[in-house]
């Protein structure tokens, strides 16, 4: 069934275009993801769909009995009731219901009553719409989104207006899905979720029985969630089946077909053009001519198909190396007035490392990191640096970025030694072009803020970077870019994040925090769920086992651990020595047919050339898969 539908959908500010000629359609059960870059108008089209902002021109087409439910970018819920009696409001006609039954039956308490019957009648048929409209499970719906949106600890008699700004848009979030609309429209839903509470959520969207539509800038999330992707873009909408990782995949290959065919038109033209040029003008080949002249008026000409759009270009370097042991956190314990979020915890950072910390909302991942830069002074312990570390903070509440000041100037005034043309090429680098160099900073978006934020910090050239929540406010392509320049990065990383393909990128350990202990992982944040499920397993595992096992069984299982451990080790050896034999055997022979290729009587035979030129690219495709699967051997 089609749900909702927009033909040729248009809309303006000004007379700037935002979308033309949309079309766009939501069929039962899909989940669809919206994607472009800031400002492509996907926030625009969400609000136009839920009947918030009017459009131009088109048609928006949603049959009567189709209801929808929208939450718009970090919205809070706004409430004086408490959040259970909140929650109970979407379930208003039922309680109705509820009341209407509990009527009934102190009615039905007196058999002698003369409608006795009757009432029978009336309470069997309410009950039976009652429960069909889920009357006996309300409460625990209830109870599920609340504990997976992580309130579950929380005293239910809380009111909602004392509550932080993240916490109440979980809130609105949280209605928003007791509601189950046919179609569910979210712009943003992972802001403000930690990653124990997206997987919930993930779980939720891939079971929900309506259709969703989403804006969301997390590519794990979208991978997780949806099976469609309509990409807006140069104001038009692009439909593409399965998920945002197969979305890059057929948008890559769809260009490649564009390039082609539009190239091979090209070369057609030419050899028209060439030919009526040289044969108009001769009597006995004019009507040919003129034949191929009017082939090509007829012929629909190809445009070149349009690549991406520019993205932002950078790249981080460093002043000078550190030495080898970079940060050494020892007994350290830090929270707010005195009341600890985590105690006594110790680690370290060696050169060259880039670490996650993760753990959930509140457990004080940013106040950790603010003790590391020196904002906040710890409750007890020590933080010490190694030889020549000089640190680069990227704070995610840009709190230093709401000045007064021009783009050009917050630049200029931290880096006065620049030339005016090297801070424009810098601001450009970054998408700050033209006028928008002279936007005042406290009237920049999130996104602006982010990439204004992000070029003081390369320009620094700080060799050890710390990163609270980097890709916060970025589009996908920027977190792409971003992703690019800290990999190449030469100097050592610290960094938050909740985006776990972020995570999954960037990290070569993972500091996972609670209150009482630091956990390390040395992998990325595959490994990280690895493991953990390994020891949930393992747990399970000990409890389903009888207490009073016996110390032998005990020594004879270490030892055949030990056993199987030295005989992995002997296996990983032996597969390193093969690697290296086998890619020096095939780069010789690799050389040896370069240089065949350079003979002459070779090189002028077309056919040889080409099965020597495919062999070599057979080698060396497999050299670069020999060499991956060497380096995670050897990890």
């Amino acid at each position: 069934m089609i749900l909702l539908q927009c033909v040729n959908l248009t809309k303006s500010f000004g007379v700037e275009p935002i979308l033309t000629n949309i079309k766009f359609e939501i069929q039962s059960k899909q989940r669809i993801a919206l994607v472009g870059r800031n400002g492509a108008g996907k926030s625009t089209l969400l609000k136009i769909i839920a009947g918030q902002t009017s459009f131009d021109s088109g048609d928006l087409i949603i049959p009567k009995d189709v209801k929808l439910g929208y939450l718009a970018q970090d919205t809070g819920l706004e409430s004086e009731l408490f959040i259970w009696d909140e929650m109970l409001t979407v379930f208003a006609e039922l309680q109705k219901k509820e009341r209407a039954l509990r009527r009934l039956e102190e009615q039905m308490a007196d058999p002698s009553h003369e409608h006795y019957d009757k009432i029978l009648q009336e309470y069997d048929q309410l009950q039976v719409t009652f429960k069909d409209e889920g009357g006996y499970q309300y409460e625990a719906d209830i109870r599920s989104v609340l504990a997976g949106l992580n309130f579950a600890n929380f005293d239910y008699a809380t009111k909602i207006s004392t509550l932080s700004g993240g916490q109440k848009t979980r809130l609105a979030l949280g209605k928003l899905l007791l509601t189950k609309p046919d179609l569910l429209i979210l712009d943003e839903p992972t802001n403000h979720l930690d990653i124990e509470t997206l997987s919930w959520l993930e779980q939720y969207l891939t079971n929900y029985p309506g259709a969703v539509l989403i804006v969301s800038h997390d590519r794990y999330f979208l991978d997780k969630v949806v099976d469609h992707v309509y990409e807006l873009s140069r104001t038009k909408a692009t439909k593409f089946k399965g998920n945002y990782s197969d979305y890059l995949e057929e948008k890559a290959q769809r260009y490649e077909q564009e390039l082609k065919q539009f190239e091979k038109q090209q070369e057609e033209i030419a050899k028209l053009e060439d030919f009526v040029r040289r044969n108009i003008a001769r009597a006995s080949t004019t009507k040919r001519a003129q034949s191929r002249r009017k082939s090509l008026e007829k012929m629909e000409r190809l445009g070149r198909p349009q690549g991406n759009e520019k993205t932002a270009n950078f790249l981080f370097g460093i002043d000078k190396q550190t030495g080898n042991e970079v940060l050494k956190v020892q007994a350290l314990s830090g929270g707010y007035k005195d009341v600890p979020l985590f105690k006594d915890i110790n680690f370290q950072l060696n050169r060259g490392e880039s670490v996650a910390l993760i753990g959930p909302n509140g457990i004080g991942k940013s106040t950790l990191l603010k003790i590391i830069t020196k904002e906040l002074q710890p409750i007890t312990g020590t933080v010490s640096y190694g030889s020549n570390v000089a640190i680069g903070y990227y704070d995610q509440e840009q709190a230093k970025l709401t000045s007064n000041k021009q783009v050009i100037h917050e630049l200029w005034d931290e880096f006065p030694l620049m030339q005016e043309k090297e801070i424009r090429t810098v601001l450009g680098n970054f998408l700050f072009s033209g006028d928008d160099v002279l936007k005042i900073v406290s009237d920049l978006s999130g996104g602006e803020k982010a990439r204004l934020a992000l070029a003081k910090l390369m320009l620094k050239k700080a060799n050890f970077l710390i990163l609270d929540e980097p890709t916060n406010h970025l589009d996908l392509d920027s977190k792409e870019v971003l992703e690019s320049a800290l990999i190449d990065y030469p100097g050592t990383i610290l960094f938050v994040s909740h985006d776990r393909y972020f995570l999954n990128r960037m990290a070569t350990r993972i500091i996972e925090l609670t209150q009482q202990q630091i956990t390390n992982y040395l992998g990325d944040y595959d490994y990280y769920l690895h493991k953990k499920e390994e020891a949930r397993q393992l747990h399970e595992l000990a409890a389903s086992e009888p207490s009073n096992s016996d110390e032998p069984k005990k020594d004879k299982q270490n030892f055949q651990m030990d056993k199987e451990a030295k005989r992995k080790e002997r296996q990983r050896q032996r597969r390193i020595e093969e690697i290296e034999t086998t890619v020096d055997q095939m780069e010789a022979e690799v050389a040896e047919w370069e240089e065949a290729l350079c003979n002459p009587d070779i090189y002028e035979d077309h056919e040889k050339a080409a099965t020597l030129q495919q062999q070599i690219d057979t080698h060396k495709e497999k050299i670069e898969q020999l060499l991956t699967e060497w380096e995670q051997i050897q990890e």
